[in-house]
């Protein structure tokens, strides 16, 4: 297993991400987060979802490259791909608030798993978040490119997006990709307090201010987060991308070492 969960309340739940070695998000990650989510839309008591790595090093490093392959097909419940695209737009329009507890490092689909969500708070000291896709001669295929700019806004985005530097939790909070960052002490426990609150409401105005919210903002169109699913995967068929990535696997790539730890300064 490697998501499982722990209730904390009738309205409140933990889900706790363990794949070692690093959280690469694969093909089994998938498809529980599908089973899970199915879980959590047929409860009519829960409120709110806090997501959390049991790996203090790595929220979800990125996407399993050698896996890529071996996802789930076809459509899911909102028209996307079922293997992911489809969980994050479920995670957007849930009807209770979804958060994000970030320690280690949010790289690539970890970093656009957090940005579907509806909160992130990261560690000061032991959170990193980077879209590292252009190192691999591709650029975010998750809802990266459609999510991360409004959160930071065009320019940031950008910068993000073509630098491929890994980004500490202070500076990802005054650019907008998480909430705030937490002295990692204290972290634990202003989720739980933030949780425990907003599990003290009514569910139903709960589900409507997320309702209204995302109908006054300027959500991704499926369209938009399939066209860019596609050429993400057209991009990681080609030539240079392929030298890019078995240069990366020779140097350590998706193993428990220095390249993982430091991948934004190592591309």
């Amino acid at each position: 297993m490697i998501l499982t969960t722990e209730k904390i309340s009738e309205h409140y739940l933990k889900v706790i991400i363990n794949n070692p070695p690093i959280n690469l998000f694969g093909p089994e990650f998938s498809l529980e987060l599908m089973s899970l989510m199915d879980d959590l839309e047929a409860n009519e008591n829960l409120k709110v979802v806090v997501f959390e790595s049991a790996n203090p090093d790595y929220f979800i490093a990125h996407l399993d490259i050698l896996g890529a392959s071996n996802f789930p097909k076809g459509e899911g419940k909102t028209g996307l791909s079922k293997s992911w695209p489809d969980i994050a737009k479920r995670l957007e329009q849930a009807p209770f608030a979804s958060i994000a507890l970030v320690r280690g490092r949010a790289r690539g689909l970890g970093s656009e798993f957090i940005q579907a969500m509806d909160m992130r708070f990261a560690s000061r000291e032991k959170a990193f978040f980077c879209q590292p896709e252009i190192g691999i001669g591709a650029f975010p295929g998750g809802g990266g490119m459609e999510r991360l700019h409004l959160l930071t806004g065009k320019a940031r985005a950008l910068e993000i997006l073509l630098s491929g530097y890994d980004y500490d939790a202070e500076t990802a909070a005054a650019y907008g990709w998480v909430n705030r960052a937490v002295a990692d002490a204290e972290l634990d426990t202003f989720v739980n307090n933030l949780a425990n609150r907003i599990a003290s409401f009514d569910k139903k105005i709960i589900t409507a201010i997320k309702s209204i919210i995302n109908d006054r903002a300027v959500n991704p169109t499926n369209a938009h987060i399939m066209d860019t699913q596609t050429k993400f995967f057209e991009a990681l068929a080609q030539p240079e991308a392929a030298v890019r990535i078995k240069s990366l696997f020779e140097k350590g790539l998706q193993q428990n070492g220095d390249l993982e730890l430091n991948l934004g300064s190592r591309l």
